[in-house]
């Protein structure tokens, strides 16, 4: 039984990587998927609309029903006539998955203007436009009495989690759209909307150049692969069900391995009868504090140390 049958999705940044799993395995699980991407290099520039186009084709020779989209997520007015597009082919909008990404990775001393305002643009801006202009349309449709079980799918990164050298622009993105996240589960809360965030390890073209992808591995003699995109397309068509419990909610995926994040939470609370003055917080934070590094093994586990 198809478990996500009757519903209709728009999927960002999905003509290659983890974006075209998301695809894929929503189509599979019986939804009508617009599939969203511009098909740019991995720095944002250029234009191809092959991806878009190769995933729906995919679809339809499955037996699904697809149609592509090159809207500019980051672009306010786009986003808008992306929401009005699903509406259009399909009838309604019940599943947004917000993936669509670019990086252009510079240390911070030696980022410029334009490398910064664009990776924002894309990840924070280009989840946030879509999500404004689909939670109005659910507003809309709840007023009328057509409430819809909407879930948002996010797409965050440890860069963002734990930081990593050279991705200031992505990491402030990243980091961003778990506050937006969180915001739309209260605000989409009274129209029947959910918002979740992923964060993936997988093996897409955005990490091939990486620090630490040698680590990744490669497939076994059985042919499963640990850092597949396919594992983290199994959480988001999770997600994206009607009946699916998970709300502000954040999720690590390796492989078969997902991990339920608190960010953030308390790791350790100093109190006086006084004012803490600095001597006194030189002896109450003494060996209490939470290193990044710490914190990407609580994410990751040890096995996945790595060094910028």
């Amino acid at each position: 039984m198809s478990r996500l049958a009757g519903r209709v999705a728009i999927v960002t940044g999905a003509g290659r990587g983890i974006g075209r799993a998301h695809a894929l395995a929503l189509a599979a699980g019986g939804a009508s998927v617009v599939v969203n991407d511009l098909g740019t290099a991995v720095d944002g520039d250029g234009a191809d609309g092959g991806p878009a186009e190769s995933v729906c084709a995919e679809i339809r020779a499955g037996g699904g029903r697809a149609v592509a989209s090159r809207h500019d997520v980051s672009d306010w007015t786009a986003a808008r006539h992306l929401i009005a597009l699903a509406v259009e082919s399909f009838g309604g909008l019940d599943i947004l998955v917000n993936n669509a990404g670019i990086l252009r990775d510079r240390a911070l001393f030696n980022m410029s203007e334009d490398e910064w305002d664009a990776v924002v643009a894309v990840h924070l801006k280009g989840h946030a436009a879509p999500s404004r202009h689909a939670l109005a349309w659910w507003r809309a449709e709840a007023k009328a009495g057509r409430p819809r079980a909407a879930s948002v799918i996010h797409t965050t990164s440890t860069s963002g989690l734990c930081g990593n050298f050279g991705q200031a622009n992505y990491g402030a993105a990243k980091m961003g759209i778990i506050g937006l996240s969180k915001v739309l589960s209260i605000e989409g809360a009274p129209y029947g909307v959910r918002s979740n965030v992923i964060s993936p390890s997988a093996r897409t073209r955005m990490v091939a150049g990486m620090t630490g992808v040698d680590q990744l591995g490669e497939p076994d003699e059985t042919g499963y692969d640990p850092f597949g995109p396919e594992h983290v397309a199994a959480l988001a068509a999770w997600l994206a069900e009607a009946d699916c419990p998970a709300c502000d909610q954040i999720f690590h995926v390796s492989g078969r391995r997902v991990r339920v994040l608190e960010v953030p939470r308390i790791a350790f609370e100093a109190r006086s009868d006084r004012d803490l003055a600095p001597s006194a917080l030189d002896e109450a934070l003494k060996d209490r504090l939470v290193t990044p590094l710490d914190a990407f093994d609580l994410i990751l586990g040890p096995e996945s140390r790595r060094t910028p």
